[in-house]
């Protein structure tokens, strides 16, 4: 059996992204394998996943570096003692330095809470009510230098209905992250997602711009 993918998960939060990637590899046979899990938070409850699950887990707060380029060469020093392959951002909400970003380029996956390029940024949910968007969903992208504007991975659409409000849409689309967040990482673990220079790629083929397309009519996905 090929030597499982080292997974390291960033987080600043709950984590039911990191549970979600945790549920997906419980059967003991996946190609991932979450080797740490670190947080800018000391009371980041997705710490407390990670330990129920027997993964490492380290803690450094942001606070206590001289600025945002002392705080990311310290995480990449703790993120690369773990020797992933792939680096995992699950609700980290931290704006990533340029050289952050490049050390990992290619390898370093994140899920925004809308189909990007619409709604980049925070209130995503509200903001997607307030257009008028008769769709709303997740996608999940290589990151970049630019904020949530990296070359998209996948994504799941859900309707969006005339009674939604910004919480109930915040329920419908996380559950669609929970299932597409896992299958992205599948797909790089096993070797079938990799960005190139023409764009990422999905077992040999280029990827449209808006990424593999799931339309989840509220259900859940099937890996192609």
């Amino acid at each position: 059996m090929p030597r499982p993918c080292n997974v390291v998960v960033l987080l600043s939060g709950t984590g039911s992204n990191l549970q979600a990637l945790i549920d997906s590899t419980a059967d003991g046979e996946s190609s991932v394998r979450i080797a740490a899990v670190i947080a800018n938070r000391s009371d980041a409850y997705g710490l407390q996943r990670a330990q129920a699950a027997g993964i490492a887990t380290r803690v450094l707060e942001h606070g206590d570096y001289q600025g945002r380029d002392a705080f990311d060469a310290a995480l990449m020093e703790a993120i690369d003692g773990f020797d992933p392959q792939l680096v995992v951002l699950a609700g980290f909400m931290r704006i990533l330095t340029p050289a952050f970003v490049r050390h990992y380029h290619g390898r370093l996956l994140n899920i925004h809470p809308s189909l990007l390029p619409r709604h980049k940024g925070l209130h995503t949910h509200q903001r997607a009510l307030e257009a008028g968007d008769t769709e709303h969903g997740c996608s999940v992208h290589f990151v970049t230098e630019e904020l949530d504007g990296g070359p998209l991975v996948v994504q799941a659409v859900i309707p969006v209905h005339s009674q939604d409000t910004a919480a109930s849409l915040a329920q419908r689309v996380h559950a669609q992250e929970h299932r597409i967040y896992p299958l992205a990482v599948r797909w790089f673990a096993e070797g079938r997602l990799q960005l190139t220079d023409a764009g990422p790629q999905l077992d040999g083929v280029v990827l449209p711009a808006t990424g593999y397309p799931i339309n989840s009519k509220e259900t859940p996905c099937a890996a192609p």
